[in-house]
């Protein structure tokens, strides 16, 4: 390999007076004088013990965290890095060296700053003393201000509900950037939400076997994850930029509790400790203090990417409906109308709240881009139908599918509403009141989102209404457009969100693509402000930003229980000019 040595001198030089390369939060060591010239690099290396490859992280216009993993049982061990302009390694921008231990996993992140924008950059690892090399991976600057985006948005990837076909897929993408909304891990055992009758005949039994609980049990759940094909080519191929959800910790996380969260299972807060440290090892976001996700990137004056905690730094319980009824099966509808339009309840925190008004109020990009974990749309349903819908959810989550009484019941009663729901809009004169209040008499069908916490988002959305604003949100396995709309009617926004991975939509509550297609023609029908919604499909969604408009598609792959899949698009949306 070529160096040259006045240049080499320079960036070492630069390193040292600029803090040109800093450790992320999670880091504990790092010497910026031990690898001073790419000759360092042995000319034999052999590609082993990067066993969970590279990944790299928050890129902007001057810097980004590159990570990798070794697999030793040394007390310490030191890793050379090297990021270049080209994949020789003939042109070194930047190297050095981190130690790292068992107390950290043996996980490395390095924030390189200061970097030339509008660069697309190679980097690699390299253990000297077993010249051992890892994969070599592939990241970028932004322009200082790009004429266009690309992200990949993505989220919920259940490791023993399939293969991560969908990760490939946009490892292969256009994309620019994976924007992972959360939901990167499951925390359930086998048998467990997820297990299916594919799980053993693919080999993604969940390993550990039981629930996370502890920190040893997260770590060896994201090694699990992080040895995936699929997912360790994507994070070789493209930058990410993430947030956590729920499963990251427990189903329906709140900020000191969750569902999935037994007064067995031991203390929370020591389970929640031990899940953000094991995350921030395996996933190192650009912060200072890892319990805190939310921030924002500016992509030149084109995108203010706005990354919010939704989940866990501030987020009140979740209201859940079997509260509300009293011993003879009466719904106290006053007392959760009061409880739910509670001026004071938070899924933000007043800190994150305060930020984000901020950053909405005095950022000037064209569009102001929320990446958020659950459903921010009005996904209202009528309360005739919430029961039905509930119980094809209790069977499906409890039996792995539905019966066929309960199913027909539910289709039955959705199209019976919908079919109302248009004649109100014909001006049909002949529906009777009870027909009408059938329809107009909604609840939000899911508590765990934004319709969980209204007053919070009628606050956020009235702080939107001079801006273009884009959502983008996760959770739901499934995919949706809505038009963002305060109470009083006016549209600030839309929103885009993904389908799943691998984790399952509703295609296991419903018999065949026949039902599917109903339903998704009912929900249209009867939620006012939904544009688009699937399903059945797992995926990823791709948003394309320029100046003038913003595209959207949602690609699908067709399988995820083959190694063989083939990617389609269904929907293409197109917002602005």
């Amino acid at each position: 390999m070529k160096g040259n040595t006045s240049r080499r001198d320079f960036i070492h030089r630069g390193l040292l007076a600029t803090g040109g390369a800093i450790l992320t939060a999670n880091c504990i060591s790092f010497r910026r004088d031990s690898l001073r010239a790419s000759e360092s690099i042995p000319d034999e290396l052999e590609a082993a013990l990067f066993d969970q490859g590279v990944a790299s992280f928050d890129p902007t216009d001057s810097q980004v965290t590159i990570w990798t993993r070794y697999t030793t049982h040394r007390p310490l061990v030191s890793i050379a890095w090297q990021v270049a302009a080209d994949p020789g390694f003939e042109n070194v921008v930047r190297s050095g060296t981190a130690t790292t231990d068992s107390a950290r996993d043996y996980t490395v992140a390095v924030e390189l700053k200061e970097l030339e924008a509008g660069q697309k950059l190679y980097y690699r690892f390299v253990q000297l003393g077993d010249k051992t090399v890892s994969p070599m991976g592939e990241t970028l600057t932004f322009p200082k201000n790009p004429d266009a985006l690309s992200l990949a948005v993505c989220c919920c990837s259940n490791y023993p509900a399939g293969l991560f076909n969908a990760y490939r897929a946009i490892a292969e993408s256009e994309a620019d950037v994976v924007l992972h909304l959360g939901d990167y891990i499951y925390e359930y055992g086998a048998e467990q939400y997820g297990t299916n009758a594919h799980t053993s005949a693919l080999n993604r039994m969940p390993n550990p076997s039981h629930e996370l609980l502890s920190l040893t049990d997260y770590r060896t759940r994201y090694k699990q994850y992080r040895s995936d094909p699929d997912l360790k080519y994507v994070h070789q191929k493209k930058p990410f930029i993430c947030v956590w959800d729920d499963h990251e910790i427990a189903n329906n996380t709140y900020k000191d509790g969750a569902e999935n969260h037994q007064p067995s299972e031991g203390d929370f807060e020591t389970r929640k400790r031990a899940a953000i440290r094991a995350y921030s090892e395996y996933i190192p976001i650009r912060t200072a203090d890892c319990d805190k996700i939310y921030r924002s990137l500016r992509i030149g004056d084109l995108v203010n990417l706005i990354m919010l905690d939704t989940r866990l730094i501030g987020r009140d319980k979740q209201l859940g409906y079997a509260d509300y009824f009293d011993a003879q099966g009466h719904f106290d509808s006053a007392s959760f109308q009061r409880d739910l339009f509670n001026p004071r309840r938070t899924m933000l925190g007043a800190t994150q709240k305060e930020w984000l008004l901020d950053e909405l109020h005095t950022d000037s990009a064209r569009w102001q881009v929320l990446g958020n974990q659950v459903l921010m749309g009005k996904m209202l349903i009528p309360v005739k139908l919430l029961s039905r819908l509930h119980r094809l959810y209790k069977e499906g989550h409890k039996k792995g599918g539905v019966s066929d009484e309960a199913r027909t019941s539910f289709l039955q009663l959705i199209e019976e509403l919908a079919h109302i729901k248009m004649r109100i809009k014909s001006g049909d004169l002949s529906l009777t009141p009870e027909e009408i209040a059938g329809t107009e008499k909604v609840v939000p069908y899911n508590l765990d989102a934004w319709d969980g916490y209204p007053a919070e988002r009628e606050e956020l959305l009235k702080a939107c209404s001079a801006k273009n604003l884009i959502c983008l949100s996760g959770d739901s396995h499934n995919a949706w457009c809505n038009r963002l709309v305060t109470d009083s009617g006016m549209e600030v926004g839309k929103e885009f969100a993904t389908t799943s991975i691998s984790s399952p939509g509703m295609e296991s509550l419903f018999n065949g693509g026949g039902e599917i297609r109903d339903f998704e023609r009912a929900i249209r029908v009867l939620i006012d402000d939904l544009v688009y919604s699937n399903a059945s499909k797992r995926g990823f969604l791709q948003v394309n930003f320029t100046h003038s408009r913003v595209d959207s598609a949602y690609v699908f792959v067709d399988t995820v229980f083959g190694k063989s899949y083939h990617t389609a698009v269904e929907k293409e949306m197109r917002y602005g000019a």
